[in-house]
């Protein structure tokens, strides 16, 4: 099966490659670094024709609350629109568990208003809400220590 990766150069979505090109699956890794811009959109339809299935594992630049509710909206868009005009069969995106639990923090506004997208879409699509990884050189904080006792939960789409 052809699947497109966008953010196939993150650490998570580095992963991803590498386990579905194991699986033998035909993969494209799709990141700004090889034409695919998740904000302009610039480059999206020819990473998603011919896919299957896109899975979204883009992360913000910006963490500030404005910048992070920009990107993660405009790349959703983008992404929707691209998928669409391309046929792709199911879109699969990453999340965050507890993001519509922690509404003071504006990443997990951020992450709410992509899966709103993503859901309002038409298409089918998952939402996997994993706990989030946190290198070793951050500081703990309540937030990051109540989301890290927390374990990955699918969110079932429409098919």
């Amino acid at each position: 099966m052809k699947i497109t990766v966008v953010g196939a150069t993150g650490q998570i979505g580095s992963r991803v490659v590498s386990l579905l090109i194991a699986d033998g699956h035909d993969v494209v890794a799709a990141s700004l670094s090889s034409g695919a811009n998740v904000l302009t959109g610039e480059g999206l339809v020819d990473a998603l024709t011919g896919s299957a299935v896109v899975i979204d594992v883009v992360n913000s630049p910006s963490f500030e609350d404005g910048p992070v509710m920009d990107f993660f909206t405009a790349s959703a868009r983008n992404l929707v629109d691209a998928a669409k005009a391309t046929g792709v069969g199911h879109y699969v995106a990453l999340s965050i568990v507890g993001a519509d639990g922690l509404p003071e923090s504006g990443y997990m506004r951020a992450k709410v208003a992509q899966e709103k997208i993503i859901v309002g879409s038409g298409l089918p699509y998952t939402i996997v809400r994993a706990r989030r990884s946190f290198r070793s050189s951050r500081r703990r904080s309540p937030t990051r220590s109540w989301l890290a006792t927390r374990y990955a939960c699918p969110m079932p789409g429409s098919s």
